[in-house]
C-alpha cells in the first residue's frame, strides 16, 4: 500500500485553505491572475484585506501563483 506523496512548499497549505475558506485553490489563483503586475506583498494584502485570508494562507497562494507564472 503506497501513500500519496505529501505536498511540499506552498502547496502543502492547499487542503487547509480549501477547508477553511470553502473555495477551491483555483478560485484564489484566478483572483490573482489580473494582479500579475503587483508585488508579492500587494497580492498578499489583497487576499487578506479583500477576502479575509490569514497571512500564511495568502502568502502560500501568492508564492505558488508566482512560481507557476515564472515557470511557464
Amino acid at each position: 500500500m503506497t501513500a500519496e506523496p505529501r505536498a511540499k512548499g506552498p502547496a502543502s497549505y492547499f487542503p487547509s485553505i480549501e477547508k477553511t475558506y470553502g473555495k477551491p485553490v483555483k478560485y484564489w489563483l484566478d483572483l490573482l491572475d489580473p494582479m500579475r503586475d503587483r508585488t508579492h506583498m500587494q497580492q498578499v494584502a489583497f487576499l487578506k484585506s479583500g477576502h479575509g485570508l490569514g497571512h500564511g494562507h495568502a502568502n502560500a497562494l501568492v508564492a505558488y501563483h508566482r512560481s507557476q507564472r515564472d515557470a511557464g
